[in-house]
């Protein structure tokens, strides 16, 4: 009896031990679906371009020099030069704090931006290009003069860093919507057609000393922000810096 006893508290051991073993492999699966789905949750979306209050005054030209797109009226008496990237999650923060103050200076002839957008972080994506991508498409809806528009669009509705971030027919659709109808976007867009200039650009960026800044702990170099005027860095954490650029 007493082995019979041990018996079945042995099996009833082995039951609970499996049924243990059954919850945490719930738990583990559930966990990956869940991040999977997390990572992924930019797939399928529409890009909204009425997040975005872009309102460019009618004088405004946008226009692409190589990589560079110059957003501003004829004759305004400052400029600066804003380097980002579409994924980047300060740059989405720089945006948020500044882009009615600037928007308001370009329409108001006090200011021209000269936009670099860069792919700092092209690998920081999943799968890895979302950085790239997206400065082409850019350029691509310079092309088609509706640069600001898509920009603002993108940071409106930015993915995270480490995610997903949108794909060429998403980044095609969004072009559609901000009323880009010439199918040249698209085929620039499925081309890849800037993407050499724009790495080229990068690496001559990240190795200008000029637009090294200092991290701490020893740490100096290119990030995104960046904000120059007059050859100079410019501190946007400062909340009067644009004043100062216009003044």
């Amino acid at each position: 009896m007493a082995q019979a006893r041990g018996a079945s508290g042995d099996k009833r051991k082995w039951i609970i031990g499996i049924g243990a073993v059954v919850v945490v492999a719930a738990l583990v699966i559930g966990g990956v679906i869940w991040t999977i789905s997390e990572r992924d949750k930019t797939e399928g979306q529409i890009i909204d371009p009425g997040k975005t209050t872009s309102a460019l005054a009618g004088n405004v030209t946008q226009k692409r020099d190589g990589v560079v797109v110059t957003v501003g009226k004829a004759g305004a008496k400052a400029s600066i030069d804003v380097y980002a990237d579409f994924l980047c999650p300060i740059c989405g923060v720089f945006e948020k704090q500044y882009k009615g103050q600037i928007e308001q200076a370009i329409n108001d002839g006090k200011l021209q931006v000269r936009y670099h957008m860069v792919p700092l972080l092209n690998q920081r994506s999943s799968p890895p290009g979302y950085s790239l991508d997206s400065a082409n498409a850019a350029l691509a809806a310079a092309d088609a003069g509706k640069f600001l528009q898509f920009h603002d669009a993108l940071f409106a509705s930015q993915p995270e860093e480490g995610k997903r971030g949108y794909d060429k027919a998403q980044l095609i659709e969004l072009g559609k919507n901000v009323g880009i109808t010439d199918p040249a976007f698209a085929q620039t867009v499925n081309a890849g057609t800037y993407e050499q200039q724009l790495n080229t650009a990068f690496q001559q960026i990240e190795n200008d000393p000029k637009l090294a800044q200092d991290f701490g702990g020893g740490q100096t170099g290119f990030g995104t922000p960046t904000v120059t005027a007059n050859g100079s860095i410019v501190s946007w954490q400062d909340p009067n810096w644009l004043t100062k650029v216009t003044g």
